[in-house]
């Protein structure tokens, strides 16, 4: 009997800790993250980007970085949180995609 005790109790805290995993967790944030760092890297390789606009858009991607940093912090990432991080990663593509087809000369 001792060893269900324990059984269950080693269950019920795995139990626990996964759920607050799920909670900080962020993978859409994290590979939407990973396709606009290489769309950044693309540009640059096909000459779409300057380096100054490169330079420029990889801060941008690091600043949102920190605000998810800063979202995790406290173990949740509420549904506001998310949702500054999406607005944040849509601007982020917009300037992507503007900066890629601006014409300047590389």
């Amino acid at each position: 009997m001792p060893t269900t005790k324990a059984f269950s109790l080693t269950a019920a805290l795995l139990l626990a800790a996964s759920l607050a995993q799920a909670q900080t967790d962020t993978p859409r944030v994290d590979e939407r993250q990973a396709r606009q760092e290489q769309r950044i890297d693309q540009g640059v390789a096909s000459g779409e980007l300057t380096k100054r606009e490169a330079t420029r858009l990889t801060q941008q991607q690091n600043r949102i970085d920190r605000v998810e940093d800063r979202a995790k912090a406290d173990g949740d990432v509420t549904k506001k949180e998310r949702a500054r991080l999406t607005h944040a990663q849509n601007a982020a593509s917009r300037d992507i995609a503007r900066k890629k087809h601006n014409r300047r000369d590389r």
